[in-house]
């Protein structure tokens, strides 16, 4: 006999849930796994929302499973800690970002890139170890092996270090696979929201000259004068866009939504790189001529591993990077996502789980 959420492990638990494709969250019970050898439990202060809860909650990538308990950008203080636990300690501040599992033996997981384990597992809407279903941060605790639990510094406030847990990762990873973390390099970042303004932030850390590419002029002020952009482009703009033309030695592609890509590819010197992290819902189209004349590259990225997720929290704490958010309590959080949707945040949802999410 099949158990119920809040009956298949011992930790009880609580959240807020969508039930159906409607979307709708509301309040959910539910059970966490006992603490196991090598687990962390922590009790959740902060989750981020990022725009894959939207898509999944309401099914538009299409492999959504209800009930869904979204949010993988959780930050919280560690209450119990596994007999095996060797990196973490109660009271220790932790978070959890998009997995929590992976095979462990295939090359990608040797390599630290559990991102790109064919079994990865995500931490909200996939099938953990044990066959049930993984739910979120949107929830009063967690269980977590500490392989994917990540430690924040001290220097660090949590709401506001929370999204980089995903939206930080997002954007830093491919800076530096790519080479586009060299200072005196020049990159564009394309879209200015949860994604786009940590870009800005970790590519002028880096020393790397920075363009921001939006469709709405009232960015402008915000990217150069607030995130430190070196400049400002509207891609609407055919004059402005035509003097930019081959001046970039990369982008990093951060809207969600369907776009052209070849205004973007003039843009690149040659040799340059076209980078994805949105996932949009429909199919890009993708042009070759440009590829081949410029030997130019389109690319995505998702994610990091865990080494380079932590690798990435103590650079932010180095250099004082944090999300822009807007803390929000938990009954918030439809409204929060209309607003979302409308991209009418600046820059990322928080969710002040600690001290709005009641049972009941």
């Amino acid at each position: 006999m099949v158990k119920s959420p809040e009956e298949e492990h011992p930790h009880k638990a609580f959240g807020w849930a969508a039930r159906d494709q409607s979307g709708i969250l509301s309040p959910f019970k539910f059970s966490r796994r006992a603490t196991g050898e090598q687990d962390v439990k922590f009790k959740v202060l902060y989750c981020g929302i990022c725009h894959s809860d939207y898509h999944s909650i309401k099914n538009e990538w299409g492999f959504s499973t209800y009930p869904l308990l979204p949010g993988h950008e959780i930050v919280g203080v560690v209450t119990e800690v596994g007999s095996k636990v060797k990196r973490f300690n109660v009271g220790d501040k932790v978070g959890v970002g998009c997995m929590v599992g992976a095979c462990h033996t295939c090359e990608n997981c040797e390599n630290d890139l559990e991102n790109y384990c064919p079994k990865m597992i995500l931490t909200y809407n996939s099938i953990y170890y044990d066959g049930t279903i993984t739910y979120g941060g949107y929830s009063d605790i967690m269980v977590v092996n500490e392989r994917y639990v990540v430690s924040i510094p001290e220097t660090l406030p949590l709401d506001a270090v929370a999204p980089l847990l995903c939206a930080g990762i997002t954007v830093y990873s491919p800076l530096k696979y790519f080479g586009l973390s060299k200072p005196g390099m020049h990159i564009g970042v394309v879209g200015l929201g949860g994604l786009g303004h940590v870009a800005v932030k970790f590519a002028k850390a880096f020393g790397v000259k920075v363009t921001v590419i939006s469709t709405s002029p009232s960015k402008r002020k915000e990217a150069v004068e607030h995130l430190g952009s070196d400049s400002f482009l509207l891609s609407r703009d055919p004059e402005q866009m035509q003097a930019a033309k081959a001046t970039m030695d990369g982008i990093i592609d951060t809207v969600s939504a369907q776009h052209p890509l070849l205004p973007l590819l003039d843009l690149l010197k040659a040799h340059g790189k076209l980078i994805l992290v949105g996932a949009p819902e429909k199919p890009h189209e993708v042009p070759a001529f440009p590829l081949l004349t410029g030997r130019k590259m389109i690319a995505g990225s998702g994610i990091g591993g865990m080494k380079e997720t932590q690798e990435m929290i103590d650079f932010a704490a180095k250099h004082n990077i944090t999300a822009d958010v807007e803390v929000i309590p938990m009954d918030y959080v439809n409204t929060a996502m209309e607003r979302l949707v409308k991209v009418d945040v600046k820059y990322r949802f928080v969710i002040d789980v600690g001290n709005t999410l009641k049972a009941s």
